[in-house]
């Protein structure tokens, strides 16, 4: 790990970055945040002391996130690469907390629409195996609104 001295304001990655970094927070604190197509912030999760802060891209595939410091900051920097090569294990976690990352990405900046076409793309043959009711809750939407969506939909596409 590399320590760096950070100014308050230092924008560490920025969203469609190629490569990410893993940040430990020695002292200070980073934020992590994106920004939707209507320029709106949002913001994904706060890194104080000791925590680690990072966009969980896979390798070569463009970050979702912007990550800079809101305070002069000490940081301890790796490369996710590193990290996973110093432990297999790690692989699974960070697939997981990709996934996560996605998700709540999602529901903070997309529509119900957006969001059920997310949801038939990541999970193609599990609406038929559901309850639309459970489908809703996953979206963060009322059964009533995701009948209008799923309606919208076959419109859109008949």
């Amino acid at each position: 790990m590399k320590k760096v001295h950070v100014k308050k304001g230092t924008v560490l990655q920025r969203k469609g970055d190629l490569s990410s970094k893993v940040y430990l927070v020695e002292s200070g604190l980073l934020r992590s945040y994106t920004i939707d197509g209507k320029g709106k912030e949002h913001i994904y999760m706060f890194g104080p002391e000791n925590w680690i802060v990072a966009d969980n891209c896979q390798l070569n595939e463009p970050c979702q996130l912007f990550i800079d410091a809101i305070e002069n900051s000490i940081i301890n920097i790796t490369t996710k690469e590193e990290l996973l090569k110093s432990s297999p294990d790690l692989k699974a976690l960070a697939k997981r907390l990709r996934v996560m990352q996605n998700r709540i990405i999602m529901l903070m900046s997309s529509n119900a629409k957006e969001r059920y076409e997310h949801f038939i793309t990541t999970y193609p043959n599990v609406t038929q195996r559901v309850p639309l009711k459970m489908i809703a809750s996953y979206l963060g939407i009322t059964p009533e609104a995701l009948s209008r969506v799923r309606h919208q939909l076959s419109q859109k596409n008949g």
